[in-house]
C-alpha cells in the first residue's frame, strides 16, 4: 500500500490495526519549538525519533531531554530515540522547531522505557557501487537494544552515492515458517518505509512482487512517501543523480529478529553483494 504524502495534522499515518501491516504503527508529529504533542497506543509499544530537530520526551513520567541533533534533514546529523512501553503515556516537547517519527509495533507486554543515543546506534555498510547497492544502515532499535524490546525493530537507511537499488536481493518476510529440520527460514513481520530524497523533488520506485514468477505492481516514491508492505518480495531504487533515505519500522508477529526469505530466483547474488550477510544478521 502507497499513502501519498500529505498534511497529517500529527495524526497516525498508519494507526493501530491498520488492515494491511496490523502489527505496526506509524505517526509524523510536527511542533514549533514550545509546542507540545502526547499520545498513547494502546497495544503497542513505540519508539520517539526525531527526524529533524530536537525535542524533550517524558514516557510515564521518565524523562529524556534534547532528544535529536539534526537540522533541516535526515542528512544533517545522526539519529537519536527513546522506546516507550506499550500502552505507555507519552509527551514530547519542542525545544526547536521539530518534525519527529513515532514508531510503534504490536506487543502484549510492559517493558523499561529507555534512550538511545548516537553512541548506542548499531551502523553497517554494505553493498558497493559496482553492484548498485552501496547502502547504511543507522539501526536505532537494533540488535544492541534486543534485550530491552519486544518485537520493535526501528532503522533508518541511506542509499550511498546517487541512484541505486535497496531491498535487493528480492527478500519477503510474511509468513512464520521452518524448514523439515525445525530452523526457521522466514518470520512475519510487517514493515512500513517512510522516504526522502535529497534533492527533495527526487524519486523512485517501489516493487512488490506477491508470487515469484508472477508480475507485481509498482509505485512511485515521492519525498515524504509512505509504504506498507504486508506480504511479497519487495525491492525498491531511486533515480540516478538523487540520494533515497527510509525511515523503517518492523514489527514481528512471533519473534522480534527478523529472518528474510530471499527470492529463489535470485538468491544467488546475495554472494555477489558484499557485507550483505553482516546486514542480515544485524536484524535482531
Amino acid at each position: 500500500m502507497h499513502i501519498a504524502p500529505h498534511d497529517n495534522k500529527n495524526k497516525a499515518i498508519v494507526d493501530a490495526n491498520n488492515p494491511t501491516v496490523p502489527l505496526n504503527y506509524f505517526n509524523i508529529v510536527r511542533l514549533k519549538a514550545g509546542e507540545a504533542f502526547e499520545y498513547q497506543v494502546p497495544g503497542y509499544e513505540t519508539c520517539i525519533v526525531p527526524a529533524t530537530g530536537t525535542v524533550d520526551v517524558s514516557v510515564e513520567g521518565v524523562s529524556f531531554a534534547a532528544l535529536g541533533n539534526r537540522g533541516s534533514d535526515v542528512w544533517d546529523g545522526e539519529p537519536e530515540g527513546v522506546y516507550a512501553p506499550v500502552g505507555a503515556k507519552v509527551t514530547i516537547v519542542a525545544t526547536k522547531d521539530t518534525e519527529t517519527f513515532v514508531a510503534g509495533a504490536k506487543y502484549d507486554k510492559v517493558l523499561d522505557p529507555f534512550d538511545v543515543r548516537v553512541a548506542e546506534l548499531d551502523k553497517v555498510q554494505y553493498g558497493s557501487d559496482d553492484t548498485k547497492t552501496h547502502r547504511k544502515i543507522k539501526h536505532i532499535l537494533g540488535q544492541k537494544q534486543h534485550g530491552k524490546v519486544g518485537r520493535l525493530l526501528v532503522s533508518e537507511l541511506y542509499t550511498v552515492g546517487q541512484g541505486g537499488w535497496s531491498g535487493f536481493p528480492a527478500h519477503k518476510h510474511d509468513t512464520d515458517r521452518t524448514d523439515e529440520n525445525g530452523n526457521i527460514i522466514e518470520t512475519r513481520h510487517d514493515e512500513t518505509y517512510n522516504f526522502r530524497f535529497r534533492p527533495n523533488h527526487g524519486a523512485g520506485v517501489q516493487i512488490l512482487q506477491r508470487e515469484e514468477g508472477k508480475p507485481g505492481d509498482a509505485y512511485q516514491l515521492m519525498d515524504r512517501s509512505t509504504i506498507c508492505i504486508d506480504n511479497g518480495y519487495h525491492p525498491c531504487a531511486v533515480m540516478p543523480g538523487y540520494e533515497m533515505y527510509y525511515f523503517t519500522i518492523l514489527g514481528g508477529l512471533s519473534q522480534r529478529s527478523l529472518v528474510q526469505f530471499f527470492q529463489p530466483t535470485h538468491a544467488y547474488q546475495v554472494e555477489t553483494i558484499p557485507g550483505i550477510k553482516d546486514m542480515v544478521a544485524k536484524f535482531k
